[in-house]
């Protein structure tokens, strides 16, 4: 069963690799999946959120924070020395590689664990974003199978677990929110009776 999946997971690289390249994509897909581009976009989101957002902006940059850095050291740390998988782009013929392969691990994607992680979570405080941070995140996975550094079902795997993480850290802060509120319900009501 588990060799069905791997030949599966080969099968489908090579289609969105190499079968479907184009000139455009080409040259978009590099630009995508750039880790310097994507920091850029994060940190300008980041401060966007800290200086325009208001006491909800800031509460989702603060955020940000803890669930990227937890997102990456279970993606990164955890995860892929757990499973020990080579990328594509080391153990495949004829990858078509627009990238740097790099010397790291292939499952899961850190981009869609990290990508996926962020959108869910700017998704709970905006959630009229959603549409356009989840077709991001998974034009950013998308783009990690392109350039030839990662198979389907790293990413696909990296997207589950980002949305897990993200929706880890949203379950926490509301349980940490409604503390807060009912703490304050409570002692405005003694101060009241007090009164």
């Amino acid at each position: 069963m588990l060799q069905e999946i791997i030949k599966l997971d080969k099968g489908i690289f090579y289609l969105l690799n190499g079968q479907i390249s184009n000139p455009v994509l080409d040259v978009i897909m590099p630009f995508v999946t750039s880790d310097f581009n994507l920091r850029v976009f994060l940190v300008i989101l980041w401060l966007y959120f800290i200086f325009f957002g208001g006491r909800k902006g800031r509460t989702l940059a603060l955020l940000l924070i803890p669930a990227v850095a937890l997102s990456d050291i279970l993606s990164s740390h955890i995860i892929k020395p757990l499973i020990g998988r080579i990328r594509p782009c080391h153990e495949l013929e004829g990858v078509r590689l627009l990238v740097g392969c790099g010397s790291g691990l292939s499952f899961p994607s850190s981009h869609a664990v990290n990508s996926f992680t962020t959108a869910t979570l700017i998704s709970k405080f905006y959630r009229n974003l959603r549409i356009y941070l989840f077709s991001l995140a998974s034009l950013i996975a998308f783009s990690r199978i392109y350039v030839g550094v990662h198979y389907p079902l790293d990413v696909i795997s990296g997207a589950i677990i980002g949305l897990g993480v993200g929706i880890l850290i949203t379950s926490l802060w509301n349980t940490v929110e409604n503390y807060v509120w009912r703490k304050q319900k409570l002692n405005s009501k003694s101060e009241k009776n007090f009164k």
